[in-house]
């Protein structure tokens, strides 16, 4: 009988890549992942790896058992979901990922509705990057966490997780109010607002603040200034949006920030131009565990505390 256990650990290495990864994140050891990768390997009596010097790959018949592993960790975390409907619903620890602004703004209300209607919830919050979440709902570290995605950087499918879309938001360029800067006049018969392209070229020898590398955000910035034609110049990188605006109003830069980032009654000693471009919020879970009374419920606050401009505008998925 397979251990599923074992099988985690494959699933994880076929996703981090490295035994050194799989243990820093599961808090092993690399030797105790190697040995319990060698007891899966005698469990099902042929190699699913091939080692080459300090490298690790998966033979075709370890790629085949994690694609079991997906489908088995999933029917397991139906059944948790189940177990826990039967036992009391909606009880216990409840470890939830959110971003920042998403934190600040709808994080807040949900809570307040969660304690309201499901006392014996215990949820506790972690403010995550959306690029650290797949990894840290696959290790259990998360039961649910709230991700994003924007036009120019999509999600990519995650094995072994699941998704429901919450609301979408606009993302507006913000530059200094007394430093304006002119943009191309549209051709005749254009929309009379200027398209997004001329909207950033027209910041092109601008200083740019982005967030740090690594994140979302701060690829959503380059690839759309590169789209329109140009290498952002980044003098700043800030990850809190209300830091980015403050550097903006001093004339450190320009930025592209999304609607929750904004005041809710704007910000001063900045200009704010609307974009096409979009970001776009997910409710992120363990495939399978969409039943669990837990993360149904939070599902459900979450859904209503969106704000009301923004909870007509994700109807699409």
């Amino acid at each position: 009988m397979l251990d599923v256990r074992r099988l985690r650990l494959l699933r994880e290495l076929a996703r981090r890549g490295t035994i050194a990864a799989v243990a820093d994140a599961l808090a092993f050891s690399p030797s105790a992942v190697s040995q319990q990768l060698a007891v899966l390997e005698r469990e099902a009596g042929l190699p699913l790896l091939e080692r080459t010097g300090r490298s690790v790959q998966l033979t075709p018949a370890g790629q085949n058992l994690v694609r079991h592993a997906e489908a088995v960790l999933e029917r397991l975390e139906e059944a948790a979901a189940d177990l826990a409907e039967a036992r009391s619903g909606p009880a216990g620890a409840l470890r939830i990922g959110a971003f920042p602004t998403a934190t600040r703004a709808i994080v807040p209300a949900a809570l307040v509705a969660l304690a309201r209607r499901h006392p014996g919830l215990e949820p506790m919050v972690s403010e995550t990057d959306p690029a650290a979440v797949a990894h840290a709902l696959r290790a259990g570290d998360l039961d649910v966490a709230l991700v994003h995605e924007y036009d120019f950087v999509p999600a990519p499918p995650e094995p072994g997780l699941a998704t429901e879309p919450l609301f979408r938001e606009a993302m507006y360029l913000a530059a200094p109010a007394d430093a304006p800067v002119q943009v191309p006049a549209p051709r005749p018969g254009s929309e009379p607002a200027p398209d997004q392209g001329s909207v950033l070229r027209a910041h092109a020898e601008s200083p740019w603040i982005t967030a740090t590398p690594g994140t979302l955000c701060h690829a959503m910035t380059v690839r759309a200034c590169q789209a329109a034609g140009f290498t952002p110049r980044v003098r700043h990188q800030v990850d809190e949006f209300a830091t980015v605006l403050a550097l903006v109003a001093a004339g450190q830069g320009v930025a592209v920030v999304p609607q929750l980032g904004i005041p809710e009654h704007g910000a001063p000693a900045v200009a704010l131009t609307r974009l096409l471009m979009e970001r776009r919020t997910r409710v992120a879970f363990r495939s399978g565990a969409a039943a669990h009374p837990a993360v149904a419920a939070f599902g459900a606050a979450l859904r209503a505390a969106v704000p009301l401009e923004l909870a007509t505008t994700e109807a699409k998925g």
